[in-house]
């Protein structure tokens, strides 16, 4: 019993468990969820913010969270869940407020709240999910093949493809008298 407690006479409550993030994807990986919206909650409330002491969670935190979950899709949007959490007329609520706001956004929206709560519990550590390699590996390619290149960029690549560096860039003076691009250059006297 703490001091303070000791001198009200009242038992001081029992301290939660902080579970780490490493523990919460474990966790939310098993076959049956251990982790609660409680914990996911303190988790995604220090999510992006090293000074947050995991009791308030902000609106593009829970975005974050819900996006993970995928709570957010066609039938609930970022836009929903703006206006409802502005109902609570703060930049940050705690949990209690944070479960007034889901059962306001499932009745309006006409989800299970249950449904909601579960997808929170269970998607996991707060991070990036995963990362797709990108579109645009096709197009950098399409614009790197030298052997599509025209014009005076043409000159500046070898046949291989590797760029021929200042004798690329420079038109050097040809003293053979032949305009440049003459391509019978030193046949005449063959043919004569």
């Amino acid at each position: 019993m703490s001091e303070a407690a000791a001198a009200n006479g009242s038992p001081s409550p029992a301290p939660t468990p902080e579970v780490p993030a490493t523990e919460l994807a474990q966790l939310a990986l098993e076959d049956e969820p251990k982790v609660s919206v409680a914990d996911q909650f303190k988790a995604f409330s220090k999510f992006g913010d090293s000074k947050s002491d995991g009791k308030l969670i902000t609106l593009s935190q829970s975005d974050k969270w819900m996006k993970q979950a995928k709570v957010i899709d066609k039938k609930i949007t970022t836009t929903d869940t703006g206006i409802h959490f502005k109902k609570f007329k703060a930049m940050k609520i705690s949990l209690s407020d944070y479960n007034k706001f889901l059962d306001d956004l499932a009745k309006t929206k006409k989800v299970e709240l249950s449904e909601i709560k579960q997808k929170l519990a269970v998607c996991g550590a707060p991070g990036v999910v995963s990362v797709s390699a990108g579109k645009a590996a096709a197009a950098v390619d399409r614009l790197t093949d030298t052997s599509k290149y025209t014009g005076s960029h043409k000159e500046r690549f070898d046949a291989s493809g590797k760029g021929k560096g200042i004798a690329g860039r420079r038109n050097v003076v040809d003293g053979s008298g032949y305009v440049s691009g003459y391509q019978h250059k030193d046949t005449y006297d063959n043919a004569h």
